[in-house]
C-alpha cells in the first residue's frame, strides 16, 4: 500500500513538474592521448587547441586527457602505445613511424610531386589517402585509426654553422631529420641522426650534430634553434609538406557514438584551419623577429641543392617502389591526383610575385 501511495504521489509530482530529468546523465568519456612534441611548441599548441575544440563541441561528453611528450612512452612509439592500449590516442606526424614502413612518411614528408600540404589533405580525404592509410595501418597489424589535421608549409633546409653554398657542402654533415628525409640526405653524403623535436637543440649544443630541420620558424624559435645557430636555410624539397595526424586505437573508436565521432572528425577539420590561419601570422612574425633581434642571417637555398634533392627523390622513389608494393600504389594514387590537382592549379592560380613586387618594391 505505501508503494502504491509513493508511485501514485512521484506520478503526480512528475506530471506537475514535468521538466524534472528522470534520467541521470552520463559520465563523459576521456581518452589518454599524447603528444609527439615538446610543451612549448606550436605544434603540442595545435593539440591542445584540437583537444579544447573537441571537448566544447561535445559538451564535455569526450574529454582527452592530455599527456606531455614521454610521458608513458618515447615521441617514436607512440603508434606502438596506442596499439596496444596503453595510451588512447597520439598526436603527432606519420613520418615518426617510419622505422616500422617507409610508406608511413609518404603521408606526411613524403615527395608530394608538386602538391602543397593542403592538396595532400585533399587526397587524403577526398582522393582515396584515407583508406589507404587504414590499410597499412591493418598490413602492419595496428590497432588504430589515422586522421591527418594541421597543414603546414614547406619546411627550411634548416640550421647550419655557415650558408650552404652547394649540394656537397652536405657531404659528411651530421643532420637530424626524419622519415624518407633521412634517406634523401643519406643519398646527398649526410650523415643523419633522427631525433624527436625536443632533443635537437641539446644535440647542437654538444656538438653530436652539425645542423638540423625541425619544422617552421615558430616551433623553431620555441626549441631554442636561434640560441645555437644562426645561419637559417628557408626553402627545401626534402619536406615540401607536412600534415600532423591523430591516431586513436580502435578498441575507443568503434563503440564511439555516431555523433561523438562527427565531433571528432569535425574537430580534425576546424584545426585543419585554425592552425593555418595562427602559423601564418606566428611564423611571418617570428622570421621578422630572427632577422631583426635574434642575429639570425636568412638565406633561400641555391638551386643547384633543391636539384640535387630531387634527383634523389627520384632514386628514393624508385628503390622503395621495387620493394613495398603498398608504397609503389600510395606514389601512383598521390601521383594521379597531384597530376590534375597541381595542373589545375597552376592554370588557374595568378603568381602573386608581381602584385606583390608592384605594391610593395617600388
Amino acid at each position: 500500500m505505501k508503494t502504491a501511495v509513493a508511485t501514485t504521489a512521484g506520478v503526480a509530482a512528475a506530471s506537475q513538474f514535468p521538466y524534472i530529468k528522470t534520467t541521470f546523465a552520463q559520465a563523459p568519456i576521456t581518452w589518454k592521448v599524447q603528444s609527439g612534441f615538446a610543451t612549448r611548441d606550436e605544434l603540442n599548441i595545435s593539440f591542445l587547441d584540437w583537444a579544447k575544440k573537441v571537448d566544447e563541441m561535445s559538451g564535455g561528453r569526450l574529454k582527452i586527457d592530455i599527456l606531455p611528450s614521454g610521458a608513458v612512452v618515447g615521441t617514436f612509439d607512440i603508434i606502438d602505445g596506442v596499439n596496444r592500449g596503453v595510451l588512447d590516442g597520439g598526436y603527432a606526424v606519420p613520418a615518426y613511424w617510419y622505422s616500422r614502413n617507409a610508406a608511413f612518411s609518404l603521408f606526411g614528408t613524403g615527395p608530394s610531386f608538386g602538391m602543397d600540404a593542403i592538396d595532400v589533405l585533399s587526397w587524403y580525404y577526398y582522393g582515396g589517402g584515407f583508406d589507404m592509410y587504414q590499410d597499412l595501418l591493418t598490413q602492419m597489424r595496428m590497432n588504430v585509426v589515422g586522421f591527418l589535421l594541421g597543414p603546414m608549409p614547406t619546411q627550411p633546409l634548416g640550421w647550419f654553422r655557415t650558408p650552404v653554398l652547394n649540394p656537397d657542402q652536405l657531404k659528411r654533415t651530421k643532420y637530424r631529420t626524419v622519415g624518407l628525409s633521412a634517406d634523401l640526405f643519406g643519398l646527398l653524403g649526410a650523415s643523419v641522426v633522427t631525433l624527436p623535436g625536443g632533443e635537437i637543440v641539446p644535440a647542437l649544443e654538444r656538438g653530436v650534430i652539425d645542423a638540423a630541420e625541425f619544422n617552421n620558424p615558430t616551433s623553431d624559435k620555441a626549441l631554442g634553434f636561434p640560441d645555437v645557430r644562426k645561419v637559417y636555410m628557408l626553402q627545401s624539397y626534402h619536406q615540401p609538406v607536412e600534415n600532423l595526424e591523430f591516431i586513436v586505437n580502435k578498441g575507443k573508436w568503434e563503440p564511439l557514438p555516431a555523433d561523438l565521432k562527427a565531433i571528432v572528425r569535425g574537430a580534425v577539420f576546424a584545426e585543419s584551419a585554425d592552425f593555418q590561419y595562427k602559423m601564418i601570422d606566428r611564423n611571418s612574425r617570428d622570421l621578422i623577429e630572427f632577422e631583426q633581434k635574434r642575429g639570425v642571417r636568412v638565406y633561400i637555398t641555391p638551386k643547384s641543392v633543391l636539384e640535387a634533392q630531387l634527383k634523389a627523390w627520384d632514386t628514393l622513389i624508385d628503390k622503395n617502389s621495387k620493394t613495398n608494393p603498398t608504397f609503389a600504389k600510395i606514389v601512383a594514387s598521390q601521383k594521379a591526383w597531384a597530376r590534375r590537382v597541381v595542373s589545375w592549379k597552376l592554370r588557374v592560380f595568378v603568381d602573386n610575385k608581381p602584385a606583390f613586387d608592384h605594391f610593395f618594391k617600388k
